[in-house]
């Protein structure tokens, strides 16, 4: 059995019995709940494109704008530099890390479905205040609403799917959440190069049609099902019994069910699930799933092009249409990368995809690095030849991150957690991923400004470092049942002790002996 053996009792251990069938029911609740991704991709595409726009920087930035027009002879680095600016992308996350210790309340006491649909909400607004702007302070509001959808949204979707999905398509089903995220920014970038042409309110059509990925999110939330798990959660046993009957295909989900039920009942017994999630027999779900993941997913670099490729080709020398046609092509590689993971993950695993993508994009940021470093600075412009080379590596780059660190830094967290810790330990995660991610977003243009070709080095620096925490504390999870996960680590060479002395020590034994009388 996957996951190193079964132990009496605990959740998981049917997970041999388990049945289900592909049904029409399940493709579609899982595609209508992934549009969740829409939201986050839609922002990410749409942001940098905006911010590169002369309508918008004119009318919001005039300093920025001036600058980018004035051609600095000093560093073509430095065109972007600006705090404000950048704040404008990087409140959105600043919300949404806070928002999602509200999500985790709701998706833990009201289900998935009603964080989906109130995260929905916040997005549309967001998205209404953003294309109506006359100022700065409204501008920032828009983008705090709009985090708050992120909020919801990135707490509840990756669950919602994982808890649906069968244990063999768990990998697959999980990345339509990838999926959506990446054809959310290909649509932007797309609606960025046609409205950049439409003078003076462009940037508007861009920013408010974010609307519409979150009205389609609101009816998703509205018409899907919510999940058997957080049913039986509440207490709704008839009703999750027929949801997963139908996600499944089949009626025979007896084993299933009583394993659900099982770790609901060690669920509710948990009452501060934050202070459980701290204890020693969690700790590498603690480090792996809810810390480091989600953390190098942002210091892969990958985000910081997405939100500023626009901005980034338009320094290195490119016009500002060709600019953005050349982030939408980048992003179209974001897309492809998606569907090759989506279709081969659960057949090779997710470390292998983490290892190899690993080494490639490494390899990419080491050539930027050096082709920036000897062709490019000073006032001096790239060649169409090194332009469309570094455009290929930078193809390449996406490519790599989009079957790896992108849909797996979703995936694997969304997995690690049983359910007694699940909606606090997801917070944990969209947490440190927004940290991350606004430090980013936040610190990118200053540090590409001093540290110049540097911080192309030191993100692949960064992917060393975590390719290496891949390789020796990640065990494989691809195929291994929700809620068998936990019997991976009482079985890896390095956890194994730590989370063995965990349960010990709850059940009052040292060094695993009974305490004598």
């Amino acid at each position: 059995m996957a996951g190193g053996g079964l132990t009496n009792g605990g959740p998981g251990k049917r997970a041999h019995l388990y049945e289900h069938k592909f049904t029409a029911y399940f493709a579609f609740t899982c595609v209508v709940g992934a549009l969740g991704g829409s939201l986050f991709g839609y922002d990410l595409g749409v942001s940098g494109g905006v911010t590169s726009m002369d309508d918008f920087l004119e009318k919001f930035f005039p300093d920025v704008y001036r600058k980018k027009h004035a051609h600095l002879k000093e560093t073509d680095y430095c065109k972007y530099d600006n705090q404000v600016l950048t704040l404008f992308t990087s409140s959105l996350y600043f919300s949404a890390l806070v928002m999602t210790f509200f999500a985790s309340y709701l998706t833990r006491n009201k289900g998935r479905k009603a964080t989906i649909i109130v995260g929905a909400l916040s997005f549309l607004i967001g998205a209404i205040l953003n294309a109506a702007a006359q100022n700065i302070p409204t501008l920032i509001i828009g983008r705090v609403f709009l985090g708050g959808g992120i909020g919801f949204g990135n707490q509840a979707v990756p669950l919602y799917l994982s808890e649906m999905a069968p244990a063999s398509s768990r990998g697959a089903v999980n990345q339509l959440f990838q999926f959506t995220t990446c054809a959310g920014i290909l649509i932007a970038n797309l609606v960025n190069y046609f409205t950049d042409k439409i003078h003076p309110h462009g940037w508007r059509i861009s920013l408010g049609l974010a609307g519409i990925p979150a009205v389609l999110m609101l009816l998703g939330g509205i018409f899907c099902a919510e999940t058997p798990n957080s049913l039986v959660e509440q207490g709704r046993l008839d009703e999750a019994r027929k949801v997963l009957e139908k996600v499944r295909g089949t009626k025979n989900v007896d084993a299933e069910f009583e394993d659900l039920k099982d770790a609901s009942e060690l669920a509710q017994a948990v009452k501060s699930p934050f202070k459980v999630l701290l204890k020693r027999k969690y700790r590498p779900q603690l480090i792996i799933g809810a810390l480091g993941i989600p953390a190098f997913q942002q210091l892969t670099g990958n985000n910081s092009i997405l939100f500023y490729a626009p901005v980034i080709f338009q320094s290195l020398g490119f016009g500002s249409n060709a600019a953005l046609f050349s982030s939408f092509i980048t992003n179209g590689a974001l897309l492809v990368a998606t569907v090759i993971s989506m279709f081969l993950v659960d057949k090779f695993g997710r470390r292998k995809f983490f290892l190899e993508a690993g080494f490639e994009m490494i390899c990419c940021m080491i050539i930027t690095a050096v082709v920036l470093a000897v062709e490019f600075g000073h006032g001096k412009e790239l060649s169409k030849g090194i332009s469309a080379f570094l455009v290929i590596v930078i193809f390449l780059f996406v490519l790599a991150y989009g079957r790896s660190w992108g849909p797996l830094g979703w995936l694997v967290p969304s997995e690690l957690f049983p359910l007694e810790i699940r909606s606090a330990a997801q917070s944990i995660v969209v947490c440190v991923n927004m940290i991350f991610t606004a430090l980013v977003a936040q610190l990118f243009l200053l540090s590409l400004c001093h540290l110049k070709y540097g911080i192309f080095l030191l993100f692949g620096g960064l992917i060393v470092v975590m390719s290496v925490f891949v390789f020796f504390l990640l065990p494989e999870t691809k195929q291994v049942p929700i809620e068998e996960i936990y019997l991976l680590f009482e079985n890896h060479w390095f956890w194994k002790n730590i989370v063995r002395e965990g349960t010990d020590q709850e059940q009052g034994k040292p060094n695993g002996k009974p305490i004598a009388p």
